[in-house]
């Protein structure tokens, strides 16, 4: 509601007419009580002179005179009774005059109090209050609302909005002023400049002032300054934002670091698997070297004992019957030997994929050759039907598992005949070796790759070996990731297959040189240079050289050489060097710095036992030729000659 102010005037005496009219009515009723009195006594006389006289006249004479003047009394008591009640009549409005004069005073009083009481209140309340009426005039401001807009106490009262204000801050309020008019409460946030120029942010409530017909005759103003609650809220919802940063910072890290975690879980696991399952393989390890030392121990002996009987009989009584069974003898420990290492540089992981593009029939063409002629010897025959598929694999390694496959079937097979083929099959190429066997009961159809299980029957003739073939076997096909499937009939035969993927295109292969005369010639009279750190292979590498024809050099050392040779400077066709030397010195480096020496160099033949991959290729690279150990005679003359063709050609 509006809250004007109003001061009454101190209370006044009642008027002097009053006071009057007062003292007549006292007046009027002393007459009245003596007219009583003198009626009374009338009454009384006329009734006792009824009752003394007798005489008519004079008591009817009498009587008129009494009524007259009873009459005459009786109006002036009437007159005065009107006059009484008149009297009571204005002293009853002055009375109430009076209540109503003391009521206003105290409604002044009151009014007055309560008055202040909002003064004092508003006056301390920490917010702009004020009062508009309906033509936009000020009607009430309380003392911070005249501090703020910088107006002195009380002089706001009675100016009208825009008076107060800019014209610029009325426009900005004008809608909002609008509302409030029509009767709407409004509630809205408003930027100010206060007298120390700095912007606040205010709160403006506007709400009408109502009436019970609907019509606004007024507007009450609530100013609240929220500057710092509107800053708090601000940082807090900077903070918050920053808070929802390192929040999402923070999951985001405990996210990677949970998955990290699950990772090493994971990894953890996999490495108890392995771990576990290389002490599996481990402990079976041990039980094939425990088997393997009580199979060796009988199967190496076994050959070693005969080639001795045999060379005992040699130096007794010469024969070329007892020197091929010493060299059969021989063959079997080199054989036995050589899967043994096989096996055991699987196992360690030495054997590396050497994985390139070549037609499969560079290798089944060579291997069918070989394997028709072993078959005709047992007594079998090889049945070979050609492919012209292009594969990726190591060829190496793939003939290798494929001779164990067509050994163990030659070995196996009593009579009929063993068969090489292939079949393709979408983008691979299956290498199938058939046989007419006895065959492998199903049970023993994972067992047989295992090391150290051999079949339970095979040619009487034949020789047992170790049980490593086919562990061999496996092994090859896990490094070059070739699938080995197996099928048998037990007393019908099996078929063993090499799963290898297909080549769009694969290098031409190299003629295989064959021997020849010519290439026979070429070993006679070739001045051959062996550099080996082992006298023996020294003394065996002479014998056999000179046995083709050869003029051998031999040297433990390079100086050893160089003194023999002219310090290098004497004519040599070939320098046939061992590549591990004595002092951490290697064949690649020694034939480097004697060919340094030299005007023109010396083709190199590198024998090693060394099967990695990263030596070949160095040995590719150099240009040099590279052999295996343990050499086999046929291949070391075979590639003597080959070299010696070049330098012939170069010549």
């Amino acid at each position: 509601m509006a809250c004007t102010s109003t001061r009454p005037s101190p209370a006044s005496p009642l008027p002097a007419a009053d006071a009057e009219l007062l003292a007549q009515v006292a007046r009027l009723q002393q007459d009245n009580h003596k007219l009583a009195r003198i009626n009374a006594a009338l009454i009384e006389r006329i009734e006792s002179g009824m009752t003394q006289g007798n005489n008519p006249y004079t008591t009817f004479q009498h009587s008129v005179v009494l009524a007259e003047q009873v009459r005459e009394r009786t109006d002036a008591l009437n007159q005065a009774m009107a006059e009484l009640k008149a009297s009571n009549h204005l002293l009853i409005n002055a009375r109430l005059r009076a209540e109503t004069l003391r009521g206003e005073q105290a409604a002044a009083q009151k009014a007055q109090e309560s008055e202040r009481w909002i003064r004092l209140i508003t006056d301390n309340v920490p917010a702009l209050i004020g009062y508009l009426n309906a033509d936009l005039v000020y009607e009430f401001t309380n003392k911070v609302y005249e501090q703020w807009y910088c107006w002195p106490r009380g002089m706001m009262l009675g100016q009208s909005l825009r008076q107060v204000h800019s014209e610029q801050h009325c426009r900005r309020l004008d809608a909002y002023v609008a509302r409030a008019l029509a009767g709407e409460s409004v509630t809205f946030e408003f930027a100010e400049t206060n007298i120390n120029n700095q912007e606040r942010y205010m709160l403006r409530s506007y709400v009408p002032n109502m009436l019970a017909t609907g019509e606004v005759v007024g507007i009450f103003v609530l100013i609240r300054d929220i500057t710092e609650r509107r800053r708090t809220a601000e940082a807090l919802h900077q903070a918050y934002q920053h808070l929802e940063q390192r929040v999402a910072q923070r999951t985001s890290e405990l996210t990677s670091l949970n998955d990290q975690l699950l990772k090493e879980i994971d990894e953890r696991r996999r490495m108890e698997t392995r771990l576990r399952e290389a002490k599996r393989e481990a402990e079976q390890a041990n039980l094939s070297k425990t088997k393997f030392l009580a199979a060796v121990s009988h199967d190496l002996l076994q050959p070693l004992n005969a080639a001795r009987l045999f060379t005992s009989a040699l130096l007794e009584r010469p024969s070329e019957t007892l020197v091929r069974n010493v060299s059969n003898s021989l063959e079997d420990v080199e054989n036995l030997l050589g899967t043994l290492v096989d096996i055991s540089k699987l196992d360690a992981g030495v054997i590396k994929a050497d994985i390139a593009p070549f037609a499969l029939s560079e290798l089944l063409d060579n291997l069918a050759v070989e394997y028709t002629q072993l078959a005709r010897a047992e007594g079998l025959a090889l049945h070979f039907v050609g492919c012209s598929a292009l594969v990726r694999s190591d060829i190496q390694l793939l003939a290798r598992i494929l001779r164990n496959l067509l050994s163990n079937a030659l070995r196996y097979t009593y009579k009929g005949r063993v068969v090489l083929g292939c079949r393709r099959q979408h983008q691979r190429v299956l290498i199938q070796v058939w046989d007419s066997g006895m065959g492998i009961a199903p049970e023993r159809l994972e067992e047989i790759f295992q090391e150290f299980k051999r079949g339970d029957v095979q040619r009487p003739d034949q020789d047992r070996g170790l049980g490593l073939g086919l562990a061999i076997v496996e092994k090859i096909a896990g490094i070059l990731g070739h699938r080995i499937s197996v099928k048998s009939w037990p007393g019908k035969g099996s078929m063993f297959s090499v799963e290898v993927p297909l080549s769009a295109t694969a290098p031409k292969p190299l003629p295989t040189p064959c021997m020849s005369e010519p290439m026979l010639e070429r070993l006679q009279g070739a001045r051959i240079w062996v550099l080996d750190n082992d006298a023996a292979i020294c003394a065996g590498m002479r014998t056999l050289l000179e046995g083709w024809g050869c003029r051998v050099v031999t040297a433990l050392s390079e100086q050893d050489l160089a003194r023999q040779v002219d310090n290098y400077h004497a004519e040599a066709d070939l320098l046939i060097a061992d590549y591990h030397l004595d002092n951490d010195q290697n064949g690649v480096d020694a034939v480097a710095r004697i060919n340094a020496r030299r005007g023109s160099a010396i083709p190199a033949l590198m024998i090693t036992a060394n099967y990695s991959n990263e030596l070949k290729q160095q040995i590719r690279e150099l240009g040099h030729t590279l052999m295996h150990k343990p050499v086999r005679p046929m291949k070391l003359k075979t590639a003597m000659s080959h070299l010696l063709g070049q330098t012939g050609l170069l010549l």
